[in-house]
Order: structure tokens, then C-alpha cells, then sequence
């Protein structure tokens, strides 16, 4: 057993390196005319036999005002996060919520999809790709 914590921090540490340089590519790597990006919200990515599931961490922000839009293999996620308005007349103690414009592209798994459900559950957007069959 003690054998594989070394290979499981290894994996782990591997995972943060790549999600690290991932994010660093897509912030320095824009598509020309595209609007500036303030944050990126953290995505979960799902699939089962007739679906993709992404789950996209919002909490604060409403979920019709968010845009979601397949762009050849990827999932592109956008909106806006804004201050509440207690936030004019508030002693601000701590601010950690990032705020502003968010886009998030996400790689899909490989396939075609017929339809994007969008539903929301406690803070995160959820979007159901259903497979084309």
C-alpha cells in the first residue's frame, strides 16, 4: 500500500501541472475580437451512454443570464457576475468571490449533440448534452 501514495501524489501533481497550463494557454490564446475575460468558473464534465453533463460553479449568478453555446468541440460557457448592491454602502471585510465577465471552454467528449438543457442546483449551473443518435 505504501507504494502507490508516491504514484498517487505523482498523478495528482501531473493533473494540477496540466490544469495549470491549460489555463495559462487559454488566457495568453484568444480568438481575434474576443472580449476580455476577468475569471474563469471551475466545470465539472460527465458522460454517460446518452448524455454529457457539465456542471459550472455560479454560485450568485443567475442562471438565464448566462450564455451557453457549442463551438465545434467545445462548450463555451459566459456571463457576468455583479456586485451586490449592499456592496455600496458595505465595510468589506473580505472579498474572495471573483466578479466581472466569466467565459469558460470546455473540450466535449467526441460525438454530436442534439440538444442543451440548462437547469441549476445549489450554486452551479448544470448543462445536459444530449447525445444525437
Amino acid at each position: 500500500m505504501e507504494d502507490q501514495f508516491p504514484r498517487q501524489w505523482m498523478w495528482s501533481e501531473a493533473f494540477a501541472m496540466l490544469d495549470r497550463a491549460e489555463r495559462m494557454h487559454r488566457q495568453f490564446v484568444r480568438p481575434a475580437g474576443a472580449r476580455p475575460v476577468g475569471w474563469e468558473p471551475p466545470v465539472d464534465v460527465l458522460e454517460t451512454e446518452r448524455m454529457t453533463l457539465v456542471l459550472v460553479a455560479l454560485p450568485g449568478v443567475d442562471p438565464s443570464e448566462v450564455l451557453a453555446r457549442i463551438e465545434g468541440d467545445e462548450l463555451v460557457v459566459s456571463g457576468s457576475r455583479a456586485y451586490p448592491p449592499e456592496m455600496r454602502t458595505a465595510v468589506i471585510h473580505r472579498l474572495e468571490l471573483p466578479q466581472g465577465r466569466f467565459e469558460r471552454r470546455v473540450r466535449l467528449p467526441p460525438g454530436r449533440y442534439a440538444a442543451i438543457e440548462r437547469s441549476s442546483a445549489h450554486g452551479c449551473l448544470m448543462i445536459a448534452l444530449t447525445k444525437e443518435a
